[in-house]
């Protein structure tokens, strides 16, 4: 007796070891899910944070000015993009290279002679100056006898025992000037542009004459030098009184600034011919209703963003105004976008675009500077970083550094920002980029060109990630619930041993399979019987309650009451002969009805239709969701105690009435969170919409076209994506999105369902 007492003590000791150690485990592994979830969430937060981080501007160095580097000679600065060597021009006709240590308040450094690294005497006696638009970074001068000058300086990298260096250089644009004015009369005011193959110059000399010239290389295959042959351009009666002018990089367009208007010059094959003039007040009043038309307010200055498609206006009111093109009943006009005001009532001294950006700086008279995103309408930040204006300043290609001149120095500047173009307002609500009619929602992570900046607005992407979701609920509820019904409640038991397995078992099937399908055999098949297709899912509960009105009248008649929990399998036979019905004779009804095309015919009543739609999206994902949402439904109706229907048919209810009244609200908890389990597959499934769709960040219900989802972008997009970069951060912020999506589903689902449980668990 004893012994068998001690081998209980043993069996039982083992077994509370072996409970304690799988309790042990049980709730490691729950911590440790929770831990992973929590590293998760950390980690995307930490990604998507510098999105919206603020952007800084942090003094780096200040270069003292010796005798040798006076300032007031300065015109026009540059920097490289390691912020350590850059050039100036001077007044006196000088392009000046130098090497920026990096300690506050230091001279420049010098070469061992104590010079600049590299002085070129550009011209003597130069009249005027101009910097071409910033990121072509071509400078030029005129001299007093009509001639101009254009450079380019530039930097090369290269590597030596110490390291990384800048090696300065420049070119021209020819050996000789360009002589813009044949009478030999000295250029005041001018601008011009240079490309590879062909230049423009324009220009008013000292008596207000209007000068252009137009060049063509000429230099044929194996040439190591351009051959530029000149042709004058001709120009239309332009007042000599404007208050500035710019010419786009490619030589087609004249912006001619008045104080009053803007007049725009198209370039033909002879010159340039007035497309339009533009009147300041009306423009500026027209966006803003509650102003009072005054002509005080006044044009002061023309800049170029980077790929010249948009003009800043420099008003006299402080303000700047975005302008660009914009097709207005097959016409293109000239209109006013949006303007930005600094919000102090200083004068702005000068406006600085960025290099490749769509951004640029105002410098006002009171040493403040202020960095504003166009497309954004974004005031990226505001500072003041002296008690003057800067007489010049530039930014280095990649916009982390801003250098300013000063009387007696030059400033250095650090700039953090390397997400202007991401604020609420871009990736919620419509945006009016360049080129476009009015504002939309799009997106477009590249363009075909980098004179176009990418375009990040979520909303296409959410809108098709709701869409495909939608459709495919549509599809997989009535279905699922249905069936989940029918076999928990009417289907007889042998039935439901080989149905439900079945179901379940299509939840294995992976979802790339599926989509394959669906995206390379499904789809031409709908697109060649797209009137069947319809037909057939529009008909088809018809033909079932058809058919079930039948076996109620056959089984009147005959022994086959006892097959009624068989009567699901009668409909196969059913449903195919209809199917094959529909698709042999189907093309009838479309040559009736549609004159042979429906497809002709929806394109003719302006509907769209593209192969991969949100119609086999709903096919495909509502196949890959079906299982869920049966498997769960079907579980919560089977388990409805017996005794509740039992005692509703005592009571004189039909199977009907006990269904409707009794199990389906007693199950309806697990119903809804089957519904809401299918929904949060719907939401994050990715490789059936990835090759089902078609992917076009498109915003339309129309069933017959395509979109894209937030998962699908995510596995296009991130390979190619830059790390740290805008576009990088936002697949991230997607991500998230649906996390919080499926996150907050649930919640919700799960507090109803408590709910629903709660307050049914006492039938």
């Amino acid at each position: 007796m004893a012994q068998v007492d001690t081998f209980f003590q043993q069996r039982d000791k083992r077994r509370w070891l072996t409970d304690r150690f799988a309790s042990s485990v049980i709730k490691l592994g729950g911590i440790s899910v929770l831990i992973a979830l929590v590293l998760l969430i950390f980690y995307l937060i930490m990604v998507i944070a510098p999105i919206f981080s603020p952007a800084t501007i942090k003094l780096k160095s200040e270069y003292l000015l010796t005798d040798n580097h006076t300032i007031n000679k300065t015109v026009a600065v540059g920097i490289d993009d390691d912020g350590r060597t850059a050039f100036r021009f001077t007044e006196d006709g000088q392009l000046i290279f130098f090497v920026l240590n990096q300690s506050l308040n230091s001279p420049i450094e010098t070469n061992q002679n104590n010079t600049p690294l590299l002085v070129n005497q550009i011209v003597d006696h130069p009249v005027a100056f101009k910097e071409a638009e910033t990121s072509s970074r071509w400078y030029a001068y005129t001299d007093n006898q009509g001639g101009i000058y254009a450079v380019r300086p530039k930097f090369s990298t290269v590597f030596t025992a110490g390291g990384r260096q800048s090696s300065p250089s420049f070119s021209s644009f020819a050996d000789t000037p360009v002589s813009l004015d044949s009478d030999g009369v000295a250029i005041r005011q001018f601008d011009f542009s240079i490309q590879t193959d062909q230049a423009t110059f324009i220009g008013i000399n000292q008596n207000g004459e209007w000068r252009a010239l137009g060049y063509q290389n000429s230099s044929q295959f194996g040439d190591v030098e351009p051959h530029w042959q000149s042709t004058p351009l001709n120009l239309p009666t332009i007042s000599s009184k404007v208050t500035d002018f710019v010419l786009t990089p490619d030589g087609e367009t004249l912006y001619v600034l008045y104080p009053d208007s803007i007049s725009v010059l198209k370039r033909n094959d002879v010159g340039f011919q007035l497309r339009e003039t533009v009147a300041l007040e009306n423009a500026s009043t027209k966006h803003d209703t509650q102003k009072e038309k005054s002509s005080s307010v006044q044009g002061v200055n023309l800049d170029l963003l980077p790929g010249a498609y948009s003009v800043l206006v420099t008003q006299s009111d402080g303000k700047v105004s975005q302008w660009f093109d914009v097709l207005k009943d097959g016409k293109r006009q000239f209109t006013q976008i949006r303007d930005f005001d600094s919000g102090s009532k200083a004068t702005p001294a000068f406006v600085l675009p960025e290099f490749y950006r769509k951004g640029f700086f105002l410098f006002d008279d009171t040493g403040r500077v202020n960095n504003f995103y166009t497309t954004s309408d974004n005031k990226v930040f505001s500072k003041k970083i002296a008690q003057t204006p800067p007489i010049t300043a530039a930014t280095s290609p990649n916009e982390q550094f801003l250098m300013t001149a000063f009387q007696d120095k030059l400033s250095l500047f650090k700039i953090d920002n390397p997400h202007p173009d991401i604020t609420f307002t871009s990736l919620w609500q419509k945006v009016w980029y360049e080129g476009y009619p009015e504002p939309e929602f799009i997106w477009q992570s590249t363009a075909a060109s980098n004179d176009f900046e990418a375009k990040f607005s979520l909303v296409p992407i959410a809108f098709g990630t709701l869409k495909s979701a939608l459709f495919a609920m549509i599809f997989a509820v009535p279905i699922s619930v249905c069936g989940a019904v029918y076999t928990a409640y009417f289907m007889t038991p042998g039935m439901r041993r080989y149905v439900k397995p079945t179901i379940e078992l299509m939840e294995a099937l992976p979802t790339v399979i599926i989509g394959f399908l669906a995206g390379l055999w499904l789809a031409p098949i709908v697109e060649l019987n797209l009137l069947n297709t319809v037909l057939f899912i529009v008909l088809l509960p018809m033909v079932i309650l058809l058919t079930a009105l039948l076996w109620q009248a056959v089984r009147k008649f005959t022994g086959l009451g006892e097959y009624q929990g068989w009567i699901a399998l009668f409909l196969v036979p059913v449903v195919m002969g209809f199917a094959w019905l529909i698709f042999s004779y189907g093309h009838y009804f479309e040559s009736w009805l549609f004159g042979g095309d429906v497809r002709l015919f929806m394109a003719n009543m302006g509907v769209d239709f593209d192969q991969r739609n949100a119609l086999i999206v709903g096919f495909a994902m509502g196949f890959a969701v079906i299982p869920t949402i049966f498997t769960i439904a079907e579980d919560a109706i089977f388990s409805v105690p017996k005794h509740l229907s039992d005692g509703a048919s005592a009571l004189g209810a039909t199977p009907w009435q006990c269904l409707t009244t009794v199990v389906l609200v007693t199950a309806s908890p697990g119903i809804f969170s089957a519904v809401m389990m299918g929904l949060g597959r719907a939401v994050g499934e990715t490789m059936i919409v990835l090759m089902a769709t078609g992917n076009t960040p498109v915003m339309d219900w129309n069933i017959f076209e395509g979109m894209r989802t937030l998962s699908a972008n995510i596995a296009i997009e991130m390979p190619e994506s830059e790390v740290g970069s805008s576009h990088f951060r936002l697949l991230f912020l997607s991500a998230f999105l649906l996390f919080i999506f499926t996150f907050v589903v649930n919640s919700i689902a799960e507090l109803i369902r408590q709910r629903l449980r709660d307050k049914y668990s006492a039938l």
